[in-house]
């Protein structure tokens, strides 16, 4: 079966590593049959939340940016997948304020299946915890019928490209292939 597969890399660097293991998720899952689309956030403007309440009632926000296209998309997908390098333990902010952003549909987005893509320097994967807590609180704590599929723990990866090679990459592929 063919399924809407959008990956959302929140990498504000092009090739960085989060967005390396984007392209590996991507390559599995085009190989698989399946219609894949990557939307890298810093090609959008994406406002910050601005709390008015407006969107929970309206189910639309008063800003006008890109924010509205992605969040059909998201309606729209069967796999959603979310990466974000690792800042000071936590997601970065392209990929917080995307998901603070949904409001207005997230009652939509029901019966997905997610898949977290995480990179850091450090080596050590429990420092991606805490991110990892920010993805499951949005998903399955607000999202209804949201299964976690799977995680790609990208670390020790600095420097853009120190990703290639690593286990991370072929996780990214595998759960592309899989999905």
């Amino acid at each position: 079966m063919t399924k809407k597969v959008l990956i959302l890399s929140a990498s504000p660097r092009k090739h960085g590593n989060s967005d390396l293991l984007c392209d590996e998720f991507l390559k599995g899952a085009q190989e698989a049959g399946h219609d894949v689309e990557k939307i890298w956030l810093s090609d959008y403007k994406i406002n910050f939340c601005r709390g008015c309440g407006f969107c929970n009632e309206a189910h639309r926000c008063v800003q006008n940016d890109d924010m509205a296209q992605i969040l059909d998309k998201m309606v729209a997908a069967d796999v959603i997948v979310l990466a974000t390098p690792i800042y000071f333990y936590a997601m970065n902010g392209q990929m917080k304020t995307l998901i603070d952003r949904t409001v207005p549909k997230y009652t939509e987005m029901r019966n997905k299946d997610f898949y977290f893509i995480m990179t850091c320097a450090d080596d050590n994967p429990e420092n991606l915890n805490r991110a990892l807590e920010g993805f499951r609180g949005f998903t399955a704590d607000c999202l209804d019928g949201a299964r976690e599929k799977g995680i790609v723990y990208g670390v020790g990866a600095w420097q853009a490209g120190e990703i290639k090679g690593s286990k991370a990459m072929q996780d990214a592929y595998r759960f592309g292939k899989n999905c």
